[in-house]
């Protein structure tokens, strides 16, 4: 282009004078399939879902693992209570392994204090998912699910240009102004040619114990007619489960059960 200043690494553009080492961290042909996880904002859950899925994935007989690339806000490793630090064998960084066998990695496993804040720019967060990506042994992997910070900024375009991924997963939820902010997020998965996977509505509805009746609290769902205008055909609605969120601060994310919700998207993941 014209104006192109060769700045690839910090450019939205998918234009064709991108070259391959402007864009990839180094291959690692032991992972199988990256998919993001993406949100418009945050507190949507989408963190929740990285964790479901891999869980899920797992429960099906794949080995998968949880690259947390919100370097910033981890909080992966407190969902399948994971406390120890991760360790060096002299060569690679070893991951995290929780009860069921996903590997991990997040900043919270390599800080002597899990609360000591991360005040890092972008160029500094950019090296270090490098570094989780590339020391990190992560042997054989089929699904390796990215949970990435919210928005659209730096670390999502790192992660959108760098890794091989397979595609992305949209936790959204059904406020009206929510939907807006997923138009972002689908528009920026067009920009970078990064395909759309599925969507997930999460506190999509609260069901009554009593009577199972549902009531749409936050307002009636846009999920259908937003997956049907953008040709996303894997979609998975997820209630309100008030046991769920201390489930995931005990730790015991994988015994929630709530995997159920996200049978279809789980389904169109084994298919890719």
């Amino acid at each position: 282009m014209s104006s192109c200043n060769h700045d690839c690494e910090h450019c939205g553009s998918s234009c064709g004078e991108r070259t391959a080492e402007s864009l990839m961290f180094a291959p690692n042909p032991g992972v199988k399939n990256v998919i993001g996880v993406v949100s418009g904002k945050g507190g949507v859950g989408k963190s929740l879902v990285t964790g479901l899925l891999a869980c899920a994935m797992n429960a099906k007989g794949y080995k998968t693992a949880i690259l947390d690339a919100d370097i910033t806000g981890p909080s992966i490793p407190k969902m399948f209570g994971i406390k120890d630090g991760v360790l060096s064998d002299g060569h690679m960084i070893q991951p995290a392994v929780s009860k069921n066998g996903t590997k991990m990695i997040s900043m919270n496993l390599c800080l002597p204090d899990e609360t000591q804040p991360v005040v890092w720019r972008g160029p500094v967060l950019g090296g270090v998912l490098q570094q989780f990506w590339e020391e990190v042994d992560w042997g054989r992997t089929d699904f390796m699910f990215v949970d990435m910070p919210p928005g659209t900024g730096d670390v999502p375009l790192t992660v959108f240009q760098s890794l091989p991924l397979k595609g992305i997963v949209i936790v959204t939820t059904p406020q009206e102004l929510v939907g807006m902010i997923v138009a972002k997020a689908l528009n920026m998965a067009g920009i970078m040619n990064i395909p759309v996977l599925g969507i997930v509505e999460n506190m999509s509805y609260f069901e009554c114990p009593d009577c199972g009746k549902k009531h749409y609290i936050f307002g009636e769902s846009h999920l259908k007619t937003v997956a049907s205008e953008n040709g996303i055909k894997a979609t998975a609605q997820m209630p309100m489960m008030p046991g769920l969120s201390g489930l995931c601060d005990s730790g015991k994310i994988e015994e929630s059960g709530a995997v159920k919700y996200l049978d279809r998207l789980v389904e169109a993941l084994s298919k890719i």
